[in-house]
């Protein structure tokens, strides 16, 4: 049962979690607000893997819980982690009503720590602000879930619809907001995805460069044939560099290793990598929200798989030509009823640029 200020509550706790969407992965975002005789006596967020969960940094420094309302943004863990189970830290405070967001779609947790809860004699309501803490987890949910991460595809163009020049060149289309925005995605999210193509035109750093304390995404290069270079600058960067490739070449696998890359073996599909199991694969490294900045072969190869939940879509007050880049290569559209239709979610004016998100239907 809900209470008349379980939403206001549930709201700081949500506010809370939304401190770690640069640092909790591979662990959701996750916010607790501790409230007795309404007033907030504890509160705490989930800042990193390893580190204490949400429950517990809100209970850490309050000396009598007794008696309280936990609120707090996913369930509280019932199994043993990297940290000790939070129902049990709630139970022995003597917290007497929790309030949880959502359940756990960790297969480990769903529900056991909700019944857990109730089998200790305390008062459980859950589902209060679901949809906005579900937001907020959309990766972590995918993984759990799908064992995929959750997908979202970063694009630029101008008024026209073109990426690049016909020459390739593509720098800047969008004003620096636009561009710092794009660093912000990228530090809420857990690996940036490339293709090749794109290494050997631009030699990308993909990483993100905001003003707060950030865990860097990991690097991923589809490379069919192994032919990333080793001076390639992103293996110079801090944090890990993957490479997934069909190709058997030993000795170049070996180099790029030595070089500091991470080379991985996936399945081919027509003489390129199968991005069925790539996403597969990424699932596995426990990447929960994957941001692809690629060319228009790569982006259109993803949209014809259906391996896209969401597209950002930069546009820039600008005109390219009409022997521009688009934005997708999709040779099989012959037809406007094969058309790939998507759903408008979000406008908004980033500097002079406009920001679209997108969701296919």
């Amino acid at each position: 049962m809900t209470a008349p200020h379980d939403a206001f509550y549930m709201a700081q706790a949500i506010s809370l979690a939304k401190k770690g969407r640069y640092t909790t992965d591979p662990n959701p975002r996750v916010g607790c607000v501790l409230v007795r005789d309404d007033t907030v006596i504890g509160a705490g967020w989930h800042v990193k893997a390893g580190q204490g969960h949400a429950e517990i940094e809100a209970l850490k420094n309050v000396p009598d819980a007794k008696g309280a309302t936990a609120y707090v943004t996913l369930e509280p863990c019932s199994h043993q982690g990297r940290t000790p189970p939070c129902c049990d830290a709630l139970i022995k405070a003597g917290i007497a009503r929790v309030v949880a967001a959502m359940q756990d779609p960790n297969p480990q947790v769903s529900g056991s720590g909700l019944e857990k809860l109730k089998a200790a004699g305390i008062e459980v309501s859950c589902g209060v602000l679901q949809e906005d803490a579900m937001a907020l987890n959309r990766g972590f949910i995918k993984r759990m879930t799908q064992n995929r991460p959750f997908v979202r595809s970063k694009l630029a163009m101008s008024l026209d619809g073109r990426t690049a020049m016909a020459s390739g060149e593509s720098k800047w289309i969008t004003g620096a907001e636009a561009r710092a925005d794009v660093h912000r995605l990228r530090a809420e999210s857990s690996a940036i995805l490339t293709g090749i193509g794109t290494v050997l035109a631009d030699d990308p750093a993909l990483n993100a460069r905001v003003d707060v304390d950030v865990l860097q995404p990991i690097r991923v290069v589809l490379d069919t044939e192994l032919n990333m270079p080793v001076t390639a600058q992103m293996v110079k960067l801090p944090g890990r560099s993957l490479i997934l490739t069909c190709a058997e070449d030993q000795q170049k696998q070996q180099t790029l290793q030595q070089a500091g890359f991470e080379v991985y073996r996936l399945p081919g599909k027509n003489g390129r990598l199968d991005l069925h199991a790539v996403m597969d694969f990424l699932g596995r490294q426990q990447i929960n929200e994957l941001l692809v900045e690629a060319g228009f072969v790569l982006n259109g190869a993803l949209l014809a798989e259906g391996l896209v939940d969401e597209y950002v879509i930069y546009m820039a007050p600008c005109i390219l030509g009409d022997q521009g880049r688009g934005l997708f290569n999709l040779p099989g559209l012959q037809q406007m009823a094969d058309k790939e239709q998507l759903k408008l979610r979000d406008v908004r004016q980033i500097g002079q640029d406009l920001k679209l998100t997108y969701t296919p239907l």
